[in-house]
């Protein structure tokens, strides 16, 4: 088998970054949050996951200049992550736009908006699960050289949670039929989550 290697920090040589094809899927953040104003903010990021169950834990990054979501949150404490379905790919394509600060991309992208219960941040009314979270908090990242990187890191405890009842099967939320979407790289690869197989893991390793 032969081997394309390359350092990043001279350059991959191929037509386009693969870094981001190879890390994938990649669940996807769909973030609301407020401004001191009271004004919304809606914004999907490739770069979420869950860091920890108990207590929960999310995060999500972002690169290149500090994005209205991080300056929301960091000064209001707040936010929701709200689920994205393939239902919704083309609504969550439109909050990827970049607009003027202030703009509300919910209302940009015809979405309602229903009231958290915890939070004062408003999650997106169709989608079928949404986190409420405080903020832990936010990190500015750095290169292994210890040099500051224009990448922040946003982690947040999940206080309160949201789900469509008519996803919840036997006590069990389906993740299949909710179809989650995730991000696979370039420039616009999705991927739709709609087929699950199990794998128990095994109790004790027996070696043939």
């Amino acid at each position: 088998m032969s081997d394309y290697f390359y350092e990043p920090s001279k350059g991959h040589g191929l037509p386009h970054n693969p870094f981001k094809a190879i890390v994938s899927p990649r669940p996807i953040g769909w973030i609301s949050s407020m401004d001191e104003q009271g004004r919304v903010n809606l914004a999907p990021y490739s770069f979420f996951n869950a860091f920890v169950e108990n207590p929960p834990v999310i995060g999500f990054c972002t690169s290149g200049e500090r994005k209205d979501s991080v300056n929301n949150i960091d000064a209001t404490g707040e936010f929701v992550a709200n689920f994205c379905s393939a239902d919704l790919a083309q609504e969550m394509n439109l909050t990827s736009a970049s607009v003027a600060p202030g703009v509300d991309e919910m209302k940009l992208a015809g979405l309602e908006s229903a009231a958290s219960t915890i939070v004062k941040v408003p999650r997106v009314a169709r989608a079928i699960a949404a986190l409420e979270c405080k903020l832990i908090y936010t990190l500015q990242l750095s290169n292994a050289k210890g040099e500051k990187i224009n990448s922040w890191l946003t982690l947040g405890e999940v206080v309160g949670v949201h789900i469509d009842d008519q996803y919840l099967k036997n006590g069990i939320f389906d993740t299949a039929a909710a179809r989650p979407l995730g991000r696979c790289g370039y420039r616009g690869d999705y991927v739709e989550v709609n087929q699950l197989f199990e794998m128990i893991r095994p109790k004790e390793y027996v070696q043939k």
